[in-house]
């Protein structure tokens, strides 16, 4: 079967999917309003919905079991947050010295198997990774994406910010680790990487991939460098970038941007037709360039 990308899709369909993932609309507002498109191309509503969601098996490039990594599920402490955080820890089986830590920041529907899939592939570059499941307190990762995505909208932000935190710092004390600890997040989680870089200034580099930008007047506080990606049809997103670029500016803040023309929101994920191969590769071969040069 061939599969589908975003030409295959009306921009407006790809519109009104980006809004109920980010549960601006309802379902039944989506199929409602992707209707009238679907009727154009032969298909349902609800058959467009299932073709834009993610297909996780398809997409998996690095298997959990494969032998050249190792992987665990651990709990750590947050005391300022949800009191625990259970997370996904993957590194190389072989460690000839201490290695830099990545922090990756899931988006909006906790440790899926797209993310851990990251995870792993991020470890093969030869780096310990480590990826929270903001959802942990919530029972995990719930194996639906729909189920986690109402999951998500329960969370104490607050508290879930310093999960994060926490994770970071665990990571900076890694006994394998050199103490330098590098972000990378989607979505959601590329807002909080932005958060984080304003939160903890010993961060040794920080790479969001279209999430929301920080607070301006937090900036100031940024000490790690940016690595920052975009997508170039993603107007939710690029309004926030002017003000944000305005105040890295400002202060002086060591950053690269990059916006990628043509590409969707979600553009990195392989598991759904917003996927787009060449933007991906090229902002994956930057993002593990730009950890390379910072944290070793």
């Amino acid at each position: 079967m061939t599969r589908k990308t975003v030409n295959d899709f009306h921009p407006e369909v790809l519109k009104l999917f980006d809004l109920y993932v980010h549960g601006q609309v309802s379902r039944r507002d989506f199929l409602l309003g992707a209707g009238k498109y679907a009727a154009l191309s032969g298909a349902t509503a609800a058959g467009l919905l299932t073709a834009l969601s993610p297909q996780f098996a398809h997409a998996q490039k690095i298997k959990p079991d494969d032998a050249r990594i190792k992987t665990s599920y651990i709990e750590i402490d947050s005391p300022n947050g949800n009191g625990k955080i259970r997370g996904y820890l993957v590194a190389p089986v072989t460690l000839t010295a201490k290695l830099p830590t990545v922090l990756v920041v899931h988006e909006n529907r906790g440790l899926n198997p797209h993310i851990e899939d990251i995870t792993r592939r991020i470890a093969l570059d030869n780096f310990i990774a480590f990826a929270p499941d903001a959802l942990h307190i919530v029972g995990g990762y719930p194996g639906d994406e729909d189920k986690a995505r109402e999951l998500f909208q329960t969370l104490d932000q607050t508290k879930t910010q310093e999960d994060f935190v926490a994770s970071a710092n665990y990571l900076k004390k890694l006994s394998d680790g050199n103490g330098k600890v590098g972000v990378v997040g989607f979505c959601y989680g590329g807002g909080m990487a932005n958060y984080l870089a304003t939160r903890l200034p010993d961060l040794g580099a920080v790479v969001p991939f279209y999430g929301r930008h920080a607070e301006t007047a937090a900036v100031k506080n940024i000490k790690a460098p940016l690595l920052i990606h975009y997508a170039g049809n993603d107007e939710r997103i690029n309004a926030g970038w002017p003000a944000y670029e305005a105040a890295l500016k400002a202060a002086r803040i060591n950053y690269q941007a990059y916006v990628y023309a043509n590409t969707e929101h979600g553009f990195n994920n392989d598991t759904t037709p917003r996927y787009d191969e060449k933007a991906a590769a090229l902002a994956w071969q930057r993002t593990i360039a730009f950890f390379n040069q910072m944290l070793r």
